[in-house]
C-alpha cells in the first residue's frame, strides 16, 4: 500500500466535504522576525508591544496576513496541491489578533465545484477558517482556485458556484477587544494623516518597488508550510519557472503601501481578491491603493477605510484593465480589503 500522499485532484473534490487540515502550528517572535525580514514590513501596531499596548491590545500581534499566510498554508496539502493557480478570494474576516504562542490550525469545507471546457481541471470553491487553541475562529475566508485532473474520463460534477457577497458589511467587521485609537501616537507611527484625511476616489502612489528574489520567494513559502508543487518545483510548469506564490505578492504590496497608509494598522476584511497575472522571480513589485469608502466603527478612535490595493510590474498608476474589460498585463494583484484606521 502506498504511503505517501500524491495531493487531491479535481475529481476528488465533493459538495460539503469537510477537511480538517494537518500539523498546527504554534507561531512565535520568530514568524515577526523572519516576517519583517521578507518584506518591508512596518506597521508600528506589528512592530513594537509598547505601541500595542497605548491601542489598547495586550501586546503586539503578529501581522494579519502572517497569520492568514499560516492558516493558508496548512489548506494547501489538502486544497492546492495540484493546483494550476490559485485564482481569488472573498468574504475574509479577521477576526482575533494572533499573538506569539498561540497555535492556529485550518479547516475547510468544499463549497463549489465548476469543471473547465477544456476537461483537464476544474474550479474549487472552499470556506476555510483558522482556529487557535481554544478552538477560536481567528480568520476565515473564501478562496478558489484551479486544480487539475488525475483521471480525465472521470466525470464532470455537478457545477455549483457558490453566491459570495462582493462586499463584507463594515458593521459586521470584528473590531478587536479593547482596541482604542484615542491616544494614538502619529509621530511613533510614521505619518500624520487620519481616515478624515483621505479622500473616496483618492489614489496612492505607494513609490518604492521591490525585486523579487528566487531565494527570497521559496524561504516565505517553506516558512509558511505552503507545499504546492508549482512553487517549488520548476518541472511542474512548461516553462521551467517556479511560480511566486500568491501570497508572497499580497504581503510586498501591504507592505509597500506603508508609504501613505502607515496608519492603516490592521486588516479587518477581505472583500475579493485576484491574481491577475503571475508573479515570478526577477520580476519588481509596486503598488497602488485607490479608496473605495469609509466607515465608522463602534471601537474609540478606530475607523474602517475599504482600500483596493493594486500589485504591478511597473505599469502606470491608476490603470487597471483594459477596454476589453480584462486586466492588463503588468497587473500582478487586485485585492479589495477592510483596514482599521485612526479617525
Amino acid at each position: 500500500m502506498a504511503k505517501t500522499n500524491p495531493g487531491n485532484f479535481f475529481e476528488d473534490y465533493r459538495l460539503g466535504q469537510r477537511i480538517d487540515h494537518a500539523v498546527p502550528r504554534t507561531v512565535s517572535g520568530g514568524e515577526r522576525a523572519l516576517y519583517h525580514a521578507l518584506y518591508p514590513a512596518r506597521h508600528a501596531l506589528h512592530s513594537s508591544d509598547d505601541f500595542a499596548r497605548a491601542c489598547g491590545l495586550p501586546a503586539s500581534p503578529i501581522d494579519d496576513l502572517a497569520a492568514f499566510h499560516v492558516a493558508f498554508g496548512k489548506t494547501v496539502p489538502d486544497v492546492s496541491l495540484n493546483a494550476v493557480a490559485n485564482l481569488g478570494y472573498a468574504e475574509g474576516r479577521f477576526r482575533k489578533p494572533v499573538f506569539p504562542g498561540d497555535t492556529l490550525r485550518s479547516t475547510s469545507e468544499v463549497i463549489g465545484l465548476k469543471q473547465n471546457s477544456n476537461g483537464k481541471s476544474g474550479v474549487v470553491y472552499v470556506r476555510t477558517e483558522g482556529l487557535n487553541q481554544k478552538g477560536e475562529v481567528v480568520l476565515d475566508y473564501v478562496r478558489w482556485v484551479m486544480v487539475r485532473k488525475h483521471d480525465l474520463n472521470a466525470l464532470a460534477p455537478e457545477t455549483v458556484i457558490p453566491d459570495l457577497a462582493k462586499v463584507v458589511p463594515p458593521d459586521s467587521l470584528v473590531i478587536p477587544e479593547g482596541l482604542d485609537f484615542t491616544r494614538y501616537d502619529f509621530t511613533l507611527a510614521g505619518e500624520p494623516h487620519r481616515m478624515a484625511d483621505y479622500e473616496v476616489g483618492e489614489v496612492i502612489d505607494h513609490v518604492d518597488g521591490v525585486t523579487v528574489e528566487e531565494a527570497e520567494h521559496m524561504l516565505a513559502t517553506r516558512l509558511w508550510q505552503n507545499t504546492a508543487k508549482v512553487h517549488f518545483d520548476a518541472t511542474n510548469r512548461a516553462d521551467g519557472k517556479r511560480l511566486i506564490y500568491g501570497g508572497h505578492v499580497i504581503s510586498l504590496a501591504r507592505a509597500l503601501s506603508f508609504n501613505g497608509l502607515a496608519n492603516a494598522q490592521m486588516i479587518a476584511g477581505i472583500n475579493a481578491g485576484a491574481h491577475a497575472n503571475p508573479c515570478f522571480a526577477g520580476d519588481t513589485v509596486r503598488a497602488w491603493t485607490e479608496v473605495l469608502d469609509k466607515a465608522e466603527t463602534s471601537a474609540p478612535g478606530v475607523g474602517a477605510m475599504r482600500l483596493r490595493l493594486v500589485a504591478t510590474k511597473g505599469g502606470e498608476v491608476g490603470a487597471l484593465k483594459g477596454a476589453d474589460g480584462k486586466y492588463l498585463a503588468d497587473v500582478l494583484l487586485d485585492l479589495d480589503y477592510w483596514v482599521l484606521i485612526p479617525v
